[in-house]
């Protein structure tokens, strides 16, 4: 199968849009992404892909820590901001929302619906991209908040038709 053809069928798989952040205060980057999935309650555990010319990517096996940020419906800015269609880079990415840290020291989203704060525990490479295993170490999320979805190329809500 070619490229284009699969990235068309993908483009009909609805997912989660999220925020993988990375690094201390000053030296923060991270990516928007859907390729997030849990892996198993016990341990909480986290698997994540990440393209390996990612800005985040090396940052991520240097701290052996990430955060895993879902985002709410209202944060489509920030989605882009994230994806680097915005032209925005590194530091940059982190200016138009407040985050924090938690046990790791990861970068968290404050408003973000739901945020994963995780320890590197392991890595497998494939091809052009890096599998990320990560355990949660602390997490937040609010009530009551709708997800950002990312299907068919755009980002949507569930209210979107």
């Amino acid at each position: 199968m070619d490229t284009q053809a699969y990235r068309a069928i993908m483009r009909n798989q609805a997912g989660a849009v999220t925020i993988i952040a990375v690094g201390d205060a000053g030296r923060r980057t991270g990516l928007t992404a859907t390729a997030v999935c849990s892996l198993t309650d016990s341990p909480p555990t986290i698997l994540v892909c990440v393209n390996r010319s990612a800005s985040a990517h090396k940052p991520i096996q240097a701290m052996r820590a990430f955060s895993v940020n879902l985002l709410a419906r209202d944060q489509h800015e920030l989605a882009m901001s994230f994806s680097g269609r915005a032209g925005l880079e590194g530091e940059a990415r982190f200016s138009a929302e407040e985050w924090m840290t938690l046990a790791t020291g990861a970068p968290v989203l404050k408003n973000a619906l739901a945020t994963l704060d995780c320890e590197l525990m392991d890595e497998h490479g494939f091809d052009t991209h890096s599998v990320f295993i990560g355990r949660v170490r602390d997490g937040r999320w609010r009530d009551n908040v709708e997800p950002l979805l990312y299907f068919q190329g755009g980002f949507w809500d569930l209210v979107k038709r």
